[in-house]
């Protein structure tokens, strides 16, 4: 059922984990399937994101599509982070090779990271 991209974000994530006191935590739950993200950032002086890890439990690719996520948007700014989409961590799985039935966790790893933006700012 899933690309060779999505079998490897899953077996081996390489952002799963929490940071140690984060700058900013997002949470976001999908209550269809039943899927929960969390994204903990570290953002340095700049505003970049120079740490982002995650914490997801979920089907295989929710999993995938939060480490997904992950790569995207560490190393860039806050602004630049917020131009990523759904689509873009679709891209980053292989698109049109992941099932229709599972984009919508594409769907949640952007959610999360806009709620840990969201949260970031409040605090400054």
């Amino acid at each position: 059922m899933y690309n060779k991209k999505v079998m490897k974000r899953f077996l081996k994530p390489k952002y799963a984990g929490k940071i140690k006191d984060p700058d900013a935590v997002g949470e976001v739950g999908n209550p269809n399937c039943g899927d929960l993200m969390r994204v903990y950032l570290k953002v340095d002086k700049k505003n970049v994101i120079k740490k982002i890890r995650f914490n997801t439990f979920g089907c295989g690719m929710a999993i995938a599509a939060s480490d997904a996520m992950c790569e995207l948007v560490e190393g860039k700014t806050i602004d630049e982070a917020l131009k990523i989409k759904s689509k873009d961590i679709l891209e980053l799985m292989g698109g049109k090779d992941v099932p229709v039935l599972k984009v919508h966790c594409s769907v949640l790893g952007e959610s999360a990271l806009r709620e840990a933006i969201k949260n970031y700012k409040k605090k400054k």
